[in-house]
């Protein structure tokens, strides 16, 4: 039977019938989901999506994660065709992305210029390409489901796993995120980064449907589902008390960052007194960190106003109001715009520096993966016409090559290697294994989250780096200019955090904040040797029971009818 094909609402099934056609027209004859099939399934769509940004930051209902797709799961695998159940889930998509990413509308006013309704139109675009996973989630679940009556706390999680490992998205996230603080469930990152976290809540979401739909495997499901979350919670709570002691045991410092709180209306004011100001402020606050007992102290992005030749060699002269540090030694980790001016074109970096004790940089780092729109735009250096089109206020960056370490020496003359990271870095896992290779003792994340207001975004942001420090098994430090600057242990636990802030509509003066943190190699765990394996296996199962196998069957099933001939 084609799955586009009219549904019965009879039971055609016979005693005799063999087993497997048996199962088929039980499936189908359950799939009906009545005559407002369109409604429903797009409104269970709707229903999924809306659980769905629920359970994210800053909403923070966590708990919904654990149900989240099942309303969708139910449109999907009873939809009359693949085109509808494909439908529902991109439905399902769109409005949690929409949920989630809201704060979008006012970037793209900001970045490309453009009045409020085609910024909603745009949006809505974009919220659709990024639902593109689940449309196929949709589509192939429905598909495999047509050919073998295999539980949806299997399929689901496979299919799943695969949408977030191979769709590109303009805005990296994972549905892990909504366990951020939920340390006992996220430990196995180590061993399967993010993808592992969301195939655990994809399976609860499937187990559920199961259960509630299937009596003859209700009991089954139940069980396999309960002992693999009860694994799950008994690595975590082995790897938490692990890590911690080793965390006892390991040397500390005292990290101190700069919260400048200056709004996104104010960044780049770059000249005259204003900028003066900023940099006094910055070394005041340092000043007062170091006398605290700070070892390190880290500026975020977009904290320094001016930019620096990319052959300075160090700090500028003692006389120059433009200097970076003054009244305070301790080394600083900030963020700047660097040019070439040896070149004519003199293309842009986005720069973090390590300034070390004597005033000498004895680290550079370019960012890698640049924002498009806001840092380049794309195709621009190939067809420069392009650029009437480029938004006014986005730059065209030169982006870096390579990961780099920084290194740190302590008072007791033992050095150590920094992981640097700007902006959305640090919630990219596979530029989170190019920094692990490194072997770092620390992670540094420079960020300037300020054109995105009081919303959910910082939020989001913290939660999705967490994952980071569980992943290489090092903690993480994060300076960001309006907040949240955060602190963040080998565990993944947020121990330290400040607030948003830096808007326009309500500002607040400029702060600091002081932690311990401890120095551990990072960089030796399982995900760091395999990287994304565990999705890589996923996407293998995934195709090979959606395209392989239904035809090696059908091969199987025409040659005794061949040979009979």
């Amino acid at each position: 039977m084609e799955a586009n094909q009219p549904v019965s609402t009879q039971t055609d099934v016979k005693p005799n019938m063999p087993d497997e056609l048996k199962n088929q027209l039980e499936f189908v004859s359950a799939s009906k989901l009545g005559r407002y099939e369109l409604p429903v399934g797009l409104g269970l769509g709707v229903l999924s999506g809306i659980l769905w940004f629920l359970a994210c930051p800053k909403f923070n209902l966590w708990p919904l994660a654990w149900f989240a797709m099942a309303p969708g799961l139910f449109a999907m695998e009873r939809a009359s065709s693949r085109w509808r159940a494909a439908l529902f889930a991109w439905c399902m998509g769109i409005v949690g992305n929409a949920g989630g990413f809201y704060w979008m509308i006012a970037v793209i006013e900001r970045f490309a210029g453009l009045p409020r309704p085609l910024a909603v139109l745009l949006f809505i675009a974009v919220c659709s390409f990024q639902a593109l996973g689940l449309l196929f989630l949709g589509w192939i679940l429905h598909s495999i489901r047509r050919n073998f009556d295999l539980p949806l706390a299997l399929l689901a999680p496979l299919i799943m796993v695969t949408a977030e490992l191979c769709m590109p998205l303009l805005f990296q996230f994972y549905l892990a995120m909504t366990l951020a603080r939920q340390l006992h469930f996220i430990q196995i990152a180590d061993l399967t980064g993010p993808l592992g976290v969301t195939a655990l809540l994809i399976m609860v979401n499937g187990a559920i449907y199961d259960i509630v739909t299937n009596p003859r495997r209700r009991l089954r499901t139940a069980l396999v589902s309960a002992l693999i979350v009860a694994g799950v919670l008994a690595y975590g709570y082995f790897r938490i008390n692990q890590m911690s002691r080793l965390r006892a045991a390991a040397p500390k410092i005292k990290v101190g960052i700069i919260q400048p709180n200056v709004s996104s209306n104010d960044i780049g004011n770059s000249r005259g007194l204003f900028a003066y100001q900023q940099i006094a402020t910055l070394q005041k606050l340092s000043a007062e960190l170091e006398a605290a007992g700070a070892d390190l102290i880290v500026w975020p992005e977009s904290a320094y106003p001016e930019a620096i030749s990319r052959q300075a060699e160090g700090d500028k002269p003692e006389q120059s109001a433009s200097r970076i540090r003054r009244n305070f030694t301790a080394p600083l980790i900030f963020n700047v715009i660097t040019y070439e001016p040896t070149v004519n074109r003199r293309p842009m970096y986005n720069t973090a520096f390590m300034l070390d004790q004597s005033g000498k940089f004895a680290g550079r780092f370019d960012k890698n993966q640049l924002l498009i729109f806001g840092e380049y735009f794309p195709f621009l250096e190939t067809f420069p016409w392009l650029q009437k089109f480029a938004p006014q206020s986005g730059s065209q960056y030169a982006a870096g090559q390579s990961a780099v370490a920084f290194p740190f020496r302590t008072k007791d003359g033992r050095e150590w290697r920094l992981g640097p990271m700007i902006c959305l870095e640090d919630i990219i896992p596979a530029f989170g294994r190019k920094v692990g290779k490194l072997h770092p003792h620390l992670l540094v994340n420079l960020t300037n989250d300020s054109w995105f207001g009081d919303t959910s975004e910082p939020w989001q942001h913290l939660s999705l780096s967490v994952f980071r420090s569980i992943e290489h098994r090092t903690e993480l430090v994060r300076a960001v200019q309006t907040g949240v600057s955060a602190y963040v242990d080998v565990t993944g636990k947020i121990y330290a955090e400040t607030y948003v802030a830096g808007t326009p509509e309500s500002p607040r003066p400029p702060d600091k904040i002081l932690q311990e943190v401890a120095l551990i190699e990072g960089g030796h765990t399982v995900y760091a040797a395999v990287g994304d394996i565990f999705g890589y296996l996923c996407a293998a199962m995934t195709i090979f029971l959606w395209l392989i196998f239904p035809r090696l069957r059908r091969r199987r099933k025409l040659i005794p009818s061949a040979a009979s001939d």
